[in-house]
């Protein structure tokens, strides 16, 4: 379905962008070739076609879920203003 002019300038005021009348014709011509490529690519048959969960077949490496560091909490919250129950206390900025 090709948009018309009234069309382009209904979605670019939608989207908040200016489009001038110099640059009508050209947006409009834009995003019908956009809209017929999105029409070609859905007339191709993905019926024998895997669903992917990316565009390569890589494998992430993953590290072991391990503690590396020391509890230091009471170290970092002995220079703190105000703490309470090893939480920090911070002055109320919405009212």
């Amino acid at each position: 379905m090709p948009l018309d002019p009234a069309a382009v300038r209904r979605i670019a005021l939608l989207a908040r962008i200016e489009v001038t009348d110099a640059e009508l014709a050209a947006t409009c011509e834009q995003l019908n070739s956009i809209l017929a490529m999105v029409e070609t690519m859905q007339a191709a048959d993905t019926s024998r076609v895997e669903p992917m969960s990316h565009a390569q077949d890589m494998v992430l490496r993953l590290r072991e879920d391990a503690v590396t560091e020391t509890d230091q909490r009471d170290l970092l919250q002995s220079v703190a203003p105000r703490t309470e129950a090893g939480l920090y206390l911070v002055p109320r900025v919405i009212e």
